[in-house]
């Protein structure tokens, strides 16, 4: 057997500490339970001593069933000069109840005596006598061990002295901590080797690492080259400052790469949605480009690059996007080949053999398009109505005649008002319609949908859900290129057009008309 390496999650404590990052009771409740699904062994859920809503999730999760993960309270040892029984951190994370606590102490000198403002030997008795407290109430208790990297480099032998004081009282994992996260994985591994010389073999250890020089990742996987068999993160790296090692690349790493029983691989399945939904609750928008969950994880754009994951997906790819739920994604853009191309057209149900009239005319009308400043590779409703107008088998449902848009401003101390007027006609008959919006490109869109509505009912719950414009030529001034990027949707289905011109109405209202023009065209379920 392999051996089996713990995950203790800190998202709902140390996660919160990022800039923006913040949960309700519910939620916390929420995520602990994916977390547990996962398979995860520890999950932190806060610090009780801190704030009200750490102590009420606490309360409220004594009742519920986690079949695999470990609830954990979060503290500080007690404070200079203050018995372990009189001091209210202690107390609080009594008080919560959960079946594992964790608390950490100071192994820095400088900390010690600059932060707590106290004597080195009393800092070495805090520890000891918080862990031996804590253990009269407690399953499990783990001591973090804070800037203990940096206290080594500064001074070691006291760093060594306070994480032997853990040792000697009785905590089950000594955890090394790189709160500052400015280490390298060389200095990680160089300073866990001088540990594992002065404390027992049989005491567990475990890497707790910040990202300040983006390499909290490796680092925690340099950790568990030297036998650390103890890992916290946090998902998504979520974290203050520049973040926490990000668990969901450290989890695959640790299964896929490494080889180590982490959670059951099986579940690795579950890994893009499990970040998606803590995004989700933190209200942060996903990372496109985080290794093995992010959209771009498996994403190819250049011709040569999709042409051979054709052939052979790991030309390409260095292991299945389905391992951890995600899946491959071909772009089109002015990079693209043919095999581009042909798998568009297979994605969207359309057969296109490799080298034909059909697949050239595509190709060559993507390029021109994008050579004017059109993109693509975040607009596949537009793409995909290209390449159905490129083939002749586009039928338009209407046809934009005339549009007409006035700004006008009647009062000084009111906003402008926008008109707009369309000309649309369709199937043969014209509609001449015109309405008012916050804005030109607002009233064309009232303007658009007052014309088609009575005719396409479903246009009614089209709502816009993103409006992007790029300037592509900064250097022309006023005059620029603008790209418009629309995202639109019907409950949970969404989907983006583009247009482009000089004009930025212009360009705006040709992806409003791709938009619409693409939901009459196919049913929305």
């Amino acid at each position: 057997m392999s051996r089996e390496i713990k995950v203790y999650d800190t998202t709902l404590r140390d996660g919160t500490q990022g800039e923006g990052v913040s949960f309700s009771m519910e939620d916390k409740v929420r995520i602990a339970q994916r977390l547990d699904a996962l398979g995860i062994h520890y999950i932190e859920g806060g610090w009780p001593g801190s704030n009200p809503k750490d102590l009420r999730f606490f309360k409220r999760v004594q009742g519920a069933v986690f079949k695999t993960a470990k609830i954990s309270a979060f503290g500080s040892t007690r404070r200079p000069g203050v018995r372990p029984q009189e001091d209210s951190n202690l107390q609080a994370l009594v008080e919560a109840g959960p079946p594992v606590v964790t608390i950490f102490g100071k192994s820095w000198d400088l900390h010690v005596t600059h932060a707590l403002g106290t004597t080195l030997d009393e800092n070495v008795a805090m520890i000891g006598d918080s862990v031996a407290y804590l253990l009269k109430h407690f399953e499990e208790v783990i001591y973090d061990a804070e800037h203990f990297f940096d206290g080594f480099k500064k001074n070691r032998e006291y760093a060594l002295k306070t994480l032997r004081a853990a040792e000697a009282a009785g905590a089950h994992c000594l955890v090394l901590c790189d709160t500052n996260g400015g280490g390298l994985p060389h200095e990680i591994v160089e300073i866990i080797r001088e540990v594992k010389k002065h404390v027992k073999a049989e005491t567990p250890l475990g890497i707790h690492v910040h990202n300040d020089t983006e390499c909290a990742v490796a680092n925690t996987l340099a950790a568990v080259s030297e036998g650390v068999n103890h890992i916290q993160g946090t998902i998504n790296g979520y974290g203050e400052r520049c973040g926490n090692a990000n668990l969901v690349s450290i989890i695959p790493n640790l299964v896929l790469k490494m080889g180590l029983d982490c959670i059951p691989e099986p579940n690795l399945r579950e890994l893009r949605d499990v970040s998606r939904f803590v995004s989700e609750l933190a209200n942060r928008t996903p990372w496109g480009a985080q290794p093995y969950v992010g959209d771009s994880a498996f994403a190819h754009k250049g011709g040569m690059h999709v042409s051979a994951v054709l052939k052979h997906p790991e030309t390409y790819e260095h292991i299945d996007p389905e391992a951890v739920g995600n899946h491959r994604r071909v772009l089109v853009s002015e990079l693209a080949g043919k095999a581009n191309i042909l798998w568009k057209a297979r994605e969207y149900g359309i057969d296109l053999d490799r080298d034909t009239p059909d697949s050239r005319r595509i190709l060559a009308e993507l390029k021109a398009l994008e050579d004017q400043g059109f993109q693509f590779e975040g607009a596949e409703a537009s793409f995909e109505l290209l390449m159905e107008r490129a083939l002749g088998r586009h039928k338009p449902y209407f046809e934009l005649d005339a549009y007409r848009v006035i700004v006008e401003e009647q009062n000084r101390d009111a906003e402008p008002v926008a008109e707009a007027t369309v000309r649309v006609r369709v199937k043969g008959i014209l509609e001449h319609t015109a309405a008012s919006g916050n804005g030109p490109v607002n009233a064309l869109d009232a303007a658009l949908r007052k014309a088609l509505s009575p005719r396409f009912p479903a246009l009614d719950d089209v709502s816009l859900h993103d409006y992007k414009v790029r300037i592509l030529n900064g250097d022309a001034g006023t005059a620029a290129t603008t790209r418009v990027l629309v995202e639109s949707g019907i409950g949970t289905r969404r989907w983006t057009t583009v247009g482009c011109s000089s004009n930025i109405i212009e360009a705006s209202l040709l992806a409003l008309v791709d938009s619409l023009e693409y939901v009459v065209s196919r049913p929305i379920e």
